[in-house]
């Protein structure tokens, strides 16, 4: 599978709260770009030189950008991206005439940004106006000073904030989701959310030892599970090692908060760090396990609900695996698109689940052969893991290579092993986690001897 490296993005709209972050104030969406050309109007002079107008604009693109990328509003519970006071964001003035030499800056450079070198996230740009108030970060009016001494944009920039600065320039402009994945993350939960929950804490406990580490691999253990009740023990949450939305927002806070992403000198995100494993999303001409588990979800719903063409799995995002989705979003109101993207994955995950669990026993003898729709890792316990011991051992008896397993209901090591034993032998992933294909493998291997 191929890295994905996670960067920031322009939003398409910024949502402005028109007062002090805690007041009752009116709430405005409005295009990205036009929320700087205001900025910028409210705030420098059309009449300064090009260069200091230039770097200006830029460190107020970065400070929006940087709000946006740590959800530094919505992680403490607002509904909003930035606010219009100064003693906390950058001036905004609803409904004001912007000036039409910075309009055409802006329309030239609000896809850009700066960063500090080795860092993907906007840097935290502050900045004052350098008479009246003064700052750490850039003076606005000592801007005018350097490009009046002949400093180009970037020299002016690096003078304020550093020479290990850089420009990310044509960065894409697209819509922005917020960071909760929409469904609450618990034991058996798999992906790029888990992971990104995994790494978070794990920085946490650097500050806070008492949060256990945990190994970043993207499913949802029962060590993940201990750590994020650790989490919400120390910071006055429902210990029930469920990350819902209050629980994925407050780690957010404080990782931003540890990191210090949201002040001039921060310890930063790193490529490495910004690196996905699991797609944003999949559509026609993908392949692999991600596919595979896209296709064994739906190929069980529809074969209980002939309303969706029978999906066959493949490990390819071909077009019956497409004719599949869009039957499926149409059915349940979602926009037909034929592209697995969060919104359609959350919904087929409850459907799966809304599924097998409907099915009466008199109506699928062969019941428990289907996946019982969370991810199986070692020292989990419980039915699913009892069934899953039962099949190990049936297929261990027709297949030497699987090593052999009690039925205890606990997932130990043995079972770890005989699990990567076949994953090892299915050309699936090797990482003992038991998802759609591995269990549907197993299954196999148990009933008839692995034949289709």
């Amino acid at each position: 599978m191929d890295v994905i490296i996670d960067r920031p993005v322009i939003p398409e709209t910024i949502t402005v709260h028109l007062g002090a972050p805690n007041e009752a104030a009116q709430n405005v969406t409005i295009p990205f770009a036009d929320y700087i050309k205001n900025v910028a109007s409210s705030e420098i002079y059309p009449t300064w030189p090009e260069a200091a107008i230039r770097a200006n604009i830029l460190a107020q693109i970065s400070f929006a950008l940087n709000r946006i990328y740590t959800e530094h509003y919505p992680s403490q519970g607002y509904d909003f991206d930035i606010t219009n006071n100064t003693q906390y964001d950058q001036k905004y003035i609803h409904n004001r005439d912007v000036f039409e030499n910075i309009s055409q800056i802006v329309d030239e450079i609000f896809n850009n940004y700066v960063v500090r070198q080795g860092t993907i996230q906007p840097l935290f740009t502050s900045y004052c106006n350098g008479t009246t108030s003064t700052c750490d970060g850039l003076s606005q009016w000592g801007t005018v000073e350097l490009a009046n001494q002949g400093m180009g944009p970037y020299e002016i920039l690096q003078y304020y904030f550093g020479d290990d600065i850089d420009i990310v320039f044509n960065a894409p402009v697209q819509g922005i989701e917020r960071s909760y994945p929409g469904i609450p993350l618990r034991l058996g939960s798999a992906g790029e959310d888990v992971r990104i929950i995994q790494r978070q804490l794990n920085r946490i406990s650097d500050n806070y030892p008492a949060i256990p580490k945990v190994l970043v691999d993207g499913f949802y253990g029962v060590e993940t599970e201990e750590a994020v009740r650790t989490f919400q023990r120390i910071f006055n949450l429902t210990p029930d090692g469920i990350v819902g939305k209050a629980t994925w927002y407050k780690i957010k806070r404080i990782y931003n908060g540890v990191k210090q992403l949201s002040e001039l000198v921060s310890e930063g995100i790193t490529i490495d760090e910004a690196q996905r494993v699991f797609p944003f999303e999949l559509q026609e001409g993908d392949s692999g396990l991600p596919v595979q588990n896209v296709q064994y979800f739906l190929a069980v719903i529809s074969f209980f609900d002939d309303r969706i063409p029978q999906v066959l799995i493949t490990g390819e995002y071909d077009q019956n695996t497409v004719q599949g989705v869009r039957a499926f979003q149409e059915l349940y109101g979602l926009p037909v698109t034929g592209v697995m993207n969060r919104e359609t994955w959350n919904t087929v995950l409850q459907v799966y689940d809304d599924t097998i669990a409907s099915i009466p026993p008199e109506v699928l003898i062969n019941r428990e052969e289907i996946y019982p729709g969370r991810y199986l890792t070692i020292g989990m316990q419980g039915e699913d893991v009892t069934q899953l011991q039962i099949f190990l051992q049936e297929a261990a008896a027709r297949h030497s290579f699987i090593p052999p397993v009690e039925v205890t209901g606990n997932f130990d090591d043995a079972t770890d092993a005989a699990v990567r034993a076949v994953q090892q032998e299915a050309g699936i992933p090797v990482s003992g986690a038991v998802g759609p294909p591995t269990w549907d493998r197993i299954v196999r291997l148990a009933r008839n001897g692995g034949t289709a």
